[in-house]
């Protein structure tokens, strides 16, 4: 077994830099919708041999230190018995929006492990297939308020703050309705099989800091700490706000993941020395072409210098156009760097002696 992931998320000194990417099972890779045969992406989720076959698609392509469990999000909504469906540019669209006391106080409570055992029967199957560790995931409480309570959603997700400041009583009482869950089944998932879970907290950056506080972070602490006590390693990820890093450290993680928009070195003193990080290419760069990518890839890993709890990863999802040979490069790129020699500083890479 591959346990590169593992020991960086313990923050282990390694000789190599652990790689793995968001949406790396997806669009860019030639085979993908061939597998998918038109199916949408919650239907192909409750096939746990096709969801299997597609998360372990990437290693076809490149050598990437885990597989990220094939899934969405919103695949909590069909535990609760919402009919839930993924829209093209739009991202999973509920029946109607839950926004109302009533609404809201018709949910009910369930088992994820009954509800949910296709995700958990997927994670089994590549447990027993693959030779990496298998990433699972759950939806950050916001995030997941950001379809729920408008649905669909607002690009600057006004309703979604606005129920949070007008009523946080009933804010609280569904957040922590789905926080309870979502640990459930972040449990479930590292029962099943997954080594680490990452909580996607992909629309926090809208939020200030303040509002992170006061009306997000306990819930997601809930969820990460919780974890934690369970023995179950975590990475606690969320896009487009720098400021919100220091809330996001206080909320948990073994390994903070961060996008583009840092530096990833400030990002890291920022965040003390009793974290991990993970990131933090911007996925555009892999648009660009090999020379441009590794370049990128370069700059992060001089930044670092082999300090131990890194994982490499782009700043969010892999992009549909992006060609798999450029992924590749990045990869055995990172993977030839002695980070023992940074550590030294007497090491270096080849982008940067160009």
């Amino acid at each position: 077994m591959n346990d590169r992931l593992i020991r960086a998320l313990r923050r282990e000194p390694l000789d190599r830099t652990p790689v793995w990417f968001m949406r790396q099972a997806g669009r860019s890779l030639p085979k993908y919708e061939k597998l998918k045969a038109g199916r949408d992406l919650l239907e192909v989720t409750r096939d746990p041999e096709l969801a299997a076959e597609i998360t372990a698609l990437p290693l076809e392509y490149f050598p990437v230190d885990a597989a990220v469990l094939f899934a969405d999000i919103s695949s909590i909504f069909l535990g609760a018995g919402i009919d839930v469906r993924i829209e093209k540019g739009v991202g999973p669209v509920l029946p109607h929006a839950f926004d109302t006391p009533e609404r809201i106080r018709s949910l009910r409570p369930f088992e994820p492990r009954d509800r949910l055992d296709f995700v958990l029967e997927t994670i089994r199957i590549l447990k027993a297939r693959i030779d990496v560790p298998v990433i699972g995931f759950v939806g950050a409480p916001f995030t997941l308020m950001t379809y729920m309570v408008e649905s669909p959603r607002t690009p600057g997700r006004h309703g979604t703050k606005a129920l949070m400041w007008r009523d946080p009583p009933l804010w609280r009482e569904l957040m922590a309705f789905w926080a309870e869950h979502l640990l459930a089944f972040g449990r479930a998932q590292a029962e099943a099989g997954a080594a680490a879970i990452q909580l996607f907290d992909s629309w926090a950056g809208c939020l200030s800091p303040h509002d992170y506080r006061e009306h997000v972070q306990p819930f997601s602490r809930m969820i990460l700490q919780g974890l934690n006590q369970a023995g179950v390693p975590t990475i606690n990820f969320a896009t487009g706000n720098p400021e919100l890093l220091p809330a996001l450290a206080e909320a948990g993680g073994d390994v903070i993941g961060l996008d583009w928009r840092v530096e990833i070195d400030e990002a890291w003193d920022l965040l003390g020395t009793d974290v991990g990080v993970q990131g933090n290419l911007d996925p555009v760069a892999l648009l660009a072409g090999s020379e441009i990518a590794i370049a990128g890839a370069d700059r992060i890993l001089r930044k670092v210098r082999g300090r131990a709890g890194h994982i490499f990863n782009v700043g969010h999802g892999i992009l549909p156009d992006t060609d798999p040979q450029v992924i590749r490069d990045v990869v055995d790129h990172v993977h030839s760097v002695d980070l023992e020699g940074l550590r030294r500083g007497v090491g270096d890479t080849a982008a940067s002696r160009v």
